[in-house]
C-alpha cells in the first residue's frame, strides 16, 4: 500500500496550493485527481494581483508561454439593457488566463506525487489512518476536489436547499478575420446582470480565446437564460452570430450552506470543496487559494497531531477571512420586493455604484488585503 504524510484529493488551485506549502515543510503530498492534467476546467478564468502575491507567482516566467490578459477595465450592464458603464482604472486589476495551463503550472510546481487519472471510489479510517481506494494511506486528508469532492460528500450530508449556483459557459479559440468582426477587446471584458439579478453573463476575450458564460441561483432557468444571453450577445456582435458553442455546466455551493463541517479529525475541506465561492461573483480562484495556504499551515503547525481540536484553527481563521454570512441575494437583496429590483437596475446604470460596490468590492474584492498582510 501506498504512503504518504497528507494525501490531497483535487489537483486544482486549492490543493496545489496546499501541497506546494506542505512541500515546503518537508511533508510528503500525494495528490489523487479524477482527470489527467493538463485538463479543460470550466471557469471564466481570471485572477486578481492579490492571488499573483499568495501564489508568490512568478510573472515573467509563467506569462512566457501561457495567456496571462491583462484586465484595465469592464464594461457592466443588464442583459437587453438600454445602457452599459463603461468603467477604466488605468492599469491592470486582474488577469486572464486558461485553467488549462493555470492549474497544470501550479500542480506541477508543488513538487507533490500526483496520481492523475485516479477516481476516489471509497474512503475509510483504519487506526487514524486514511485509507482511499484500499490504495493510499495516510495520517491527512484534505478535500479540495470541488463541489462534488468525494471527501467533502463523506464529511457532509448532502443539504437539501443549501444555496448552489449552477453555470454554462463555453470557451474556444478566435480565428483572425472573426476576432476582428467582434465588439469586445481583451482588455476590457463584459458583465450582463440578468433583468431578475438571480445571475449575471459575462464574456471574456484573453488572447487568442475567447471564454462566454453565464451563472444562476436558480437552476431550471438556466438553460433559457443563456440562451436569452447569446441572442443577446450576437446583437450587439460580441460574440460571432454563426458559431456554435461547446457548452459545459458546472455548480458550486456557497460559503452559508447550512451545517457544512470543513474540519474533523485528521480531515480538512479547501476551495469549493468547504463551498468558499465569493457568493456575489461566483469567483472561487482567489478562496481556493488562499484556504489551501490557510489549511498547509495548520497542518504544519499541528506537528502531525491531526485531532479535531488541533486542526479547528483552520476553521476559525476562514470565518475570519471569508466570514460567516454572506449577501447571497447580490444585487437583488439592497432594498426588498418590486422596488428593490427597479432601484438595483437603476444603480447599474451609476458609475459610482458600478465601481465601488459591483467592481471593487464584489468582483475584485480591492478591499480585502492580501492573505500576507492579515
Amino acid at each position: 500500500m501506498d504512503t504518504c504524510d497528507a494525501l490531497i484529493v483535487g489537483g486544482g488551485p486549492a490543493g496545489s496550493t496546499c501541497a506546494w506549502k506542505l512541500r515546503e515543510a518537508g511533508l510528503e503530498v500525494m495528490v489523487v485527481d479524477a482527470a489527467v492534467f493538463p485538463r479543460d476546467k470550466v471557469c471564466a478564468g481570471w485572477i486578481t494581483p492579490q492571488v499573483i502575491t499568495a501564489l508568490d507567482l512568478d510573472v515573467e516566467d509563467y506569462r512566457r508561454c501561457r495567456t496571462f490578459q491583462p484586465i484595465t477595465g469592464f464594461r457592466v450592464g443588464l442583459i437587453d439593457g438600454r445602457k452599459e458603464v463603461a468603467l477604466g482604472y488605468g492599469h491592470p486589476v486582474s488577469f486572464g488566463i486558461l485553467r488549462r495551463e493555470f492549474d497544470h503550472y501550479l500542480l506541477r510546481r508543488s513538487g507533490a506525487r500526483v496520481k492523475a487519472g485516479t477516481q476516489v471510489t471509497t474512503i475509510r479510517k483504519d487506526r487514524g489512518q486514511w485509507i482511499i481506494n484500499e490504495a493510499i494511506r495516510a495520517p491527512m486528508l484534505i478535500g479540495a476536489g470541488g463541489h462534488f469532492c468525494p471527501v467533502s460528500r463523506s464529511l457532509n450530508r448532502v443539504a437539501r436547499g443549501a444555496p448552489l449556483v449552477v453555470a454554462q459557459e463555453a470557451e474556444f479559440p478566435i480565428d483572425e478575420s472573426e476576432g476582428a468582426s467582434l465588439a469586445i477587446e481583451g482588455e476590457t471584458p463584459a458583465l450582463y446582470f440578468c433583468r431578475d439579478l438571480k445571475g449575471y453573463g459575462w464574456c471574456f476575450r484573453k488572447g487568442a480565446y475567447l471564454n462566454v458564460g453565464l451563472g444562476r441561483l436558480d437552476r431550471q432557468s438556466l438553460p433559457r437564460a443563456t440562451a436569452d444571453f447569446i441572442t443577446f450577445l450576437r446583437t450587439k456582435a460580441t460574440i460571432a452570430g454563426q458559431r456554435s458553442q461547446r457548452w459545459r455546466g458546472h455548480a458550486y455551493s456557497l460559503y452559508d450552506s447550512p451545517h457544512r463541517r470543513v474540519v474533523d479529525d485528521g480531515v480538512m475541506l479547501v476551495g469549493d470543496a468547504a463551498g468558499l465561492a465569493y457568493p456575489e461573483s461566483g469567483e472561487g480562484i482567489r478562496p481556493a487559494v488562499e484556504s489551501g495556504r490557510l489549511a498547509a499551515a495548520t497542518i504544519i503547525e499541528a506537528g502531525g497531531q491531526y485531532s479535531r481540536s488541533r486542526l479547528k484553527p483552520y476553521e476559525e481563521r476562514l470565518q475570519a477571512r471569508f466570514g460567516s454570512e454572506s449577501l447571497l441575494a447580490g444585487l437583488s437583496g439592497i432594498v426588498p420586493g418590486f422596488v428593490g429590483l427597479a432601484v438595483a437596475r437603476r444603480l447599474l446604470e451609476t458609475h459610482t455604484f458600478v465601481r465601488s460596490v459591483v467592481l471593487d468590492r464584489w468582483f475584485l474584492h480591492k478591499r480585502e488585503p492580501s492573505l500576507d498582510a492579515v
